[in-house]
């Protein structure tokens, strides 16, 4: 049986707390967001349960989430970080190519980023996380940390909503223009 702390289930309760948000915001109609699945080809199985006991991912994935809200196209990915040093290894440039391609289409793409030791969590705007990602490929800093973010991003806790991410949608799109 797999344990909390192996590589395979890191993320998912971040993942599980998303996934209960993303309920929650398509019982209020106010968005509708889709989780992802990572596309895999089955190498073994087992007869007895019928479960996957080996598999290789197909392809590479770009987002862990896509959807609307109100109308507005929107992707996302989840990651977790326990310092307060994010290394950008964490992120594929396949992953950026398609969120960079997803905002010249006039959608609105992100990072949603658990400081699990912090226990904080933060909405990292494509385009400054395109600044970051700039600085390392110029042979700066290979990661950003913790006091360098915008303190307004980060998402404020809220009684009855896991990750409250859509008021941090809304302040994104009106600081663009």
């Amino acid at each position: 049986m797999a344990t909390w702390n192996t590589r395979g289930l890191r993320g998912s309760t971040l993942e599980e707390m998303i996934n209960r948000t993303n309920e929650k915001y398509r019982e209020q109609k106010l968005a509708l967001i889709q989780k992802i699945p990572t596309p895999i080809t089955p190498i073994e199985m087992d007869k007895a349960s019928r479960h996957i006991t080996l598999a290789y991912f197909d392809k590479k994935s770009t987002v862990d989430y896509i959807g609307a809200v109100q109308g507005i196209p929107v992707c996302f990915d989840a990651k977790e970080c326990s310092g307060s040093t994010f290394a950008l290894q964490n992120i594929h440039e396949h992953q950026v190519e398609f969120m960079k391609d997803f905002e010249e289409q006039e959608g609105v793409a992100f990072f949603l980023i658990h400081f699990t030791t912090l226990d904080e969590m933060y909405y990292l705007r494509f385009t400054e996380l395109y600044g970051y990602w700039k600085r390392a490929q110029e042979g700066g800093r290979k990661s950003f940390r913790h006091e360098e973010l915008d303190p307004d991003f980060f998402i404020p806790k809220h009684r009855s909503i896991l990750v409250p991410y859509l008021d941090m949608i809304n302040l994104d799109i009106s600081r663009r223009g």
